[in-house]
């Protein structure tokens, strides 16, 4: 029993924490755009190259 005297604090104190990260994630906009990740991915970029045929980055010197 004298385990809960160490556990409950702890408990309360990462469920505090829990609520502190939930509330800076609605305040910094993670939950803004709940339906643009799931249309995107059904539609193909017109300007990707297919495979690797992407072009790297422009070379500069030698």
């Amino acid at each position: 029993m004298d385990v809960l005297l160490y556990l409950v604090p702890i408990a309360l104190f990462m469920g505090f924490l829990g609520l502190l990260a939930f509330l800076w994630a609605l305040r910094s906009g993670q939950f803004e755009d709940l339906d643009g990740a799931a249309q995107r991915i059904l539609f193909d970029d017109e300007d990707e190259l297919p495979g690797d045929q992407h072009p790297g980055p422009p070379r500069t010197g030698a």
